[in-house]
């Protein structure tokens, strides 16, 4: 969608503005099929803009989302109008400050910024079933063992097949591992609460010291320990153990269980594979060749994972000789 037509529906839907003063520049970030732009309204005040995919159906419900979110007190961005019919969303804008961007700060900085988003993600979580299905007609599939296998595929075919060129017969024997299937099986039974599904250091936006949560859409019913997974062994921010397990212990509120421990296992597998297989998908299929670059810790936190789990000594050290 051309400049000059998202300026017109800004003006229409937001009269107030002076029209002279907005002004709109695209965000480049990520590898989603959405285009963000900052909406200049003023010096002092700015929208983000959102021109989503109609066809794809997650996009449709983010709305429904994000005010869900606010209603139960989560952190996320405000609503201020939703053009469905042209897949346009305007929403409060927060700062360009992702945790991501802290990376390099002391722990006592970064420490403060991980355990506020932990307190938000813990209070979606934490919600009680009754309230969690007034949203399941505007959430994708729920994760179930289907789900599972197919995040375990989607590494197969788009980390080792795509970017490492193995061949289809050795491929062919790690899928097939019965200890894989094992875990897609047992993760399935666990009681599920909501997630976010892509819990990372780049969806967690910054202000005034706050974690805000973005990029929501793909919320479903899964693990809580899924979530925890994709923050505690982000490929984009490496932890160390102690901080691992500081954050941990902040999430508990106390040391956490033997069966939480082996859950939280489990999910980093599946969220180490899931990652790389979009690394792979995103940078060879897509052409944002960036993602590539975090190949190798992901795959490295991988088989320091899966050297963990029973039944999955052959995948370890397929995993150890790959790089």
């Amino acid at each position: 969608m051309r400049t000059e037509l998202l300026l017109r529906q800004t003006r229409r839907h937001f009269p107030r503005f002076n029209v002279d003063e907005i002004k709109i520049a695209p965000i480049e970030k990520g590898g989603s099929d959405r285009k963000f732009y900052r909406v200049r309204c003023s010096s002092e005040q700015s929208l983000i803009l959102v021109k989503y995919n109609l066809e794809r159906e997650e996009n449709r419900h983010y709305v429904e989302i994000a005010q869900f979110l606010e209603t139960h007190g989560i952190h996320a961005p405000r609503i201020y109008y939703h053009d469905a019919d042209e897949g346009l969303i305007w929403l409060e804008d927060l700062g360009e400050r992702d945790l991501f961007g802290y990376r390099d700060e002391p722990w006592l900085v970064r420490r403060a910024f991980y355990e506020s988003a932990l307190d938000e993600v813990r209070k979606l979580h934490q919600l009680p079933e009754s309230v969690c299905i007034e949203m399941h007609q505007h959430l994708p599939a729920e994760f179930n063992a289907a789900l599972y296998l197919w995040e375990q595929n989607y590494f197969f075919e788009n980390c080792l097949g795509r970017y490492f060129k193995i061949e289809t017969g050795t491929i062919d024997n790690l899928d097939t591992l019965p200890a894989l299937h094992r875990v897609a099986e047992k993760l399935a039974k666990l009681p599920r609460v909501l997630v976010h599904r892509d819990f990372q250091s780049q969806n967690i936006l910054l202000r005034n010291g706050q974690a805000y949560l973005i990029d929501f859409q793909g919320m479903r019913p899964g693990l809580a320990q899924y979530d925890l997974a994709s923050l505690l062994y982000d490929p984009y921010v490496e932890l160390t153990q102690a901080e691992h397990d500081e954050l941990l212990e902040h999430y508990c509120s106390e040391k956490p269980s033997p069966d939480f421990l082996e859950t939280l296992r489990l999910c980093a597998m599946q969220r180490l594979m899931q990652a790389l297989g979009a690394y792979g998908f995103l940078g060879l299929v897509k052409d944002y060749k960036h993602f590539l670059q975090h190949i190798p810790r992901a795959v490295q936190s991988l088989r320091e994972v899966v050297g963990k789990i029973d039944g999955l000594e052959l995948f370890e050290k397929f995993l150890a000789e790959l790089l």
